[in-house]
């Protein structure tokens, strides 16, 4: 049988999980975001970024112990068992692939207003089209992925300068909901940070991956934290948190209020590449999960088939590019957006235990990359990290009755 190929290198998995993160809600979700925080939303950035490292803390050791594609699953089973790491391998498969639709959505919105096209149809091209790209090769998409990131980063960039002058001009604890409303921003904006954690899915297509996977999560999060933090800050400062909150195109409207439609219509289109770039590596960190799980038996067999030409796992591709799509037809991102961050709070929660009981279970393993701060075998990170992902559960679990209700 054909097998993956181990092509990646630091450079290019950082930059795959700076892609991934930055992609999604900084583009697509500030704006709900900050109809909830106001002009407090950069705390939100903050709690959920302190979050995001010390769940990918542990996803950095538990990728070091196990370098497998199987991922979440593979990490649970060694202390849960099969069952429960098949529930767990499920949660962070259905979150990616909700990820995808959310961030699809996202994409249909811009083009939407744009040139005023559907977002539905425009969403479903999109997943389509990100599914040949995944199936066409690693190497190709981890390009593609690399030349996305530099534009969306450039759009984030572009933010920061336009807005620079603007920074101070504002009450920035002003909070409309008071610092409950921070909280559920914060649920909401986490959406923003995932993509560290499906790094650990390219752990057999990249070179020495115990230490790489490691060392490129805790890139990409501190990285993208910092970045999130500053543009969330000079986004209030240059637009109203209450104009803010209620547009679609918020990216591009923050630009607009500095330099006009010329920066309205630059902003959307490098908010087309950013959303486009997430989805795509969305895919394909989705259906590398899948083929690992497949692979341990977990899942049909079928879906570990790897094309012999382009060495990608063809069927699993077809089959998240099939989920994904369904999850685009219920139209609402913040409902979309905030049932994968429940998903994620439940996985994380896990993860961090995992951690936790493996250093009194298996403390003979091999651990390249070891967690700091103990107090004899306890690991106190990872306890942390998983703490803070129940408290925000709940607030994933109000936000979606909110909505619901």
């Amino acid at each position: 049988m054909a097998k993956l190929k181990r092509t990646l290198s630091l450079f290019e998995v950082t930059v795959c999980g700076i892609g991934i993160i930055l992609g999604a809600g900084i583009y697509t979700l500030i704006g709900i975001a900050t109809n909830t925080a106001g002009n407090a939303v950069w705390m939100s950035f903050l709690f959920s970024a302190i979050i995001a490292m010390l769940t990918g803390l542990s996803y950095a050791e538990l990728s070091s112990m196990f370098p497998r594609d199987g991922a979440e699953y593979e990490y649970t089973k060694h202390f849960f068992g099969r069952k429960l790491a098949f529930v767990v391998g499920l949660m962070i498969f259905i979150s990616g692939i909700v990820s995808s639709a959310t961030v699809a959505l996202g994409f249909g919105g811009y083009l939407k207003a744009l040139i005023g096209t559907p977002v539905i149809v425009i969403a479903l091209m999109l997943i389509l089209l990100c599914a040949w790209v995944n199936y066409h090769g690693i190497d190709e998409s981890v390009k593609l992925n690399i030349l996305f990131t530099g534009i969306e980063a450039l759009g984030l960039l572009i933010i920061l300068a336009l807005g620079f002058k603007n920074i101070g001009s504002v009450n920035y604890f002003e909070m409309p909901n008071g610092f409950i409303g921070v909280l559920r921003a914060s649920a909401l904006i986490f959406f923003a940070y995932m993509g560290f954690e499906a790094l650990v899915t390219l752990t057999e297509e990249t070179k020495n991956a115990p230490r790489t996977i490691a060392k490129a999560i805790i890139f990409s999060v501190i990285i993208t934290s910092i970045i999130y933090v500053l543009v969330a800050i000079t986004a209030v400062s240059t637009l109203d948190w209450k104009v803010l909150g209620s547009s679609s195109a918020p990216m591009a409207d923050v630009a607009a209020a500095s330099m006009g439609n010329l920066a309205f219509l630059i902003l959307g289109i490098i908010a087309l590449f950013s959303t486009a770039n997430t989805v795509l590596i969305q895919c394909i960190t989705s259906s590398r999960l899948m083929y690992g799980m497949a692979c341990d038996k977990a899942l049909p067999a079928v879906l570990k088939k790897v094309s012999c030409s382009r060495k990608t796992p063809v069927i699993a591709i077809g089959a998240v590019a099939v989920l994904t799509a369904l999850f685009v037809l219920p139209k609402n991102i913040e409902l979309v957006a905030n049932i994968t961050t429940l998903f994620l709070f439940l996985t994380f929660a896990t993860i961090n235990t995992t951690v936790v009981i493996l250093r009194y279970k298996e403390p003979q393993v091999k651990r390249p990359f070891k967690i700091p701060l103990n107090i004899g075998k306890f690991q106190v990170l990872a306890f942390c990290g998983a703490l803070s992902s129940l408290f925000l559960l709940y607030f994933s679990l109000t936000n979606i009755i909110s909505i619901v209700g």
